[in-house]
C-alpha cells in the first residue's frame, strides 16, 4: 500500500527548481546521435545550394543551414508533417539542438522552404553517401506526397540523376 510507504522511500524533486546555469542542449545528447552528423554534412553545403528569396525589410529569415538541418534531422527520427516539427523544436531536444533553440514561427516557414530546396537536401545525402556516413537502408525524400503524385522505380532514379546534376553545377 503506497500510503504505508515513507517519504524517505523517494527520491525528492521539483518541478520549479530554476537551473543555476542555462543548459548545454549538446551535453544533453549522446556522442554518436544523428544529430551531430546532421550538422556536420549540412555545414558543408554553400549556400549556393539553396533557394533563398530575397526581402527588401521585414524580420530576418532563418539561415537556411540551420532549417535544412532541421528537416533533415526530423525526417530521421520519423517527424515529417511540418506542423510536428515545429512542435517538436519546443519538446525535442535533438531538435531543440538542431535548431540552435530556435523555433520556426510557423509550419508554414518550414513547408515553404522543404519546397523550395530539394537540391539541397539531396546535396547532404550525396555527401553523407560520399563520406560513407549513410546508414544502408531507404531514404526518401518526401516534399509534396500523395497517392497521385506517386512514381516508379526508374522515375525516381531519374529525378534523383537530375538532381545530381543540379547540384553539381550550382557547386
Amino acid at each position: 500500500m503506497v500510503q504505508n510507504r515513507r517519504m524517505t522511500d523517494f527520491i525528492p524533486f521539483n518541478r520549479e527548481q530554476s537551473y543555476l546555469l542555462l543548459p548545454d542542449l549538446q551535453r544533453w545528447l549522446p556522442e554518436d546521435d544523428v544529430a551531430h552528423f546532421v550538422i556536420a554534412a549540412v555545414e558543408r553545403v554553400g549556400l549556393s545550394a539553396f533557394q533563398v528569396k530575397a526581402r527588401a525589410g521585414g524580420k530576418a529569415q532563418y539561415h537556411p543551414c540551420l532549417m535544412l538541418a532541421l528537416l533533415i534531422y526530423a525526417c530521421a527520427n520519423g517527424i515529417f508533417s511540418s506542423r510536428r516539427i515545429e512542435r517538436a523544436s519546443y519538446r525535442d531536444i535533438g531538435v531543440r539542438f538542431v535548431a540552435a533553440n530556435l523555433h520556426p514561427d510557423d509550419h508554414d516557414t518550414i513547408a515553404a522552404f522543404r519546397r523550395a530546396n530539394k537540391a539541397a537536401f539531396l546535396q547532404v545525402l550525396l555527401l553523407s553517401r560520399e563520406s560513407g556516413l549513410l546508414w544502408p537502408g531507404t531514404v526518401s525524400i518526401d516534399a509534396n506526397a500523395s497517392k497521385i503524385r506517386s512514381i516508379r522505380y526508374d522515375r525516381a532514379k531519374e529525378l534523383c540523376a537530375t538532381l545530381a546534376a543540379e547540384i553539381a553545377r550550382r557547386v
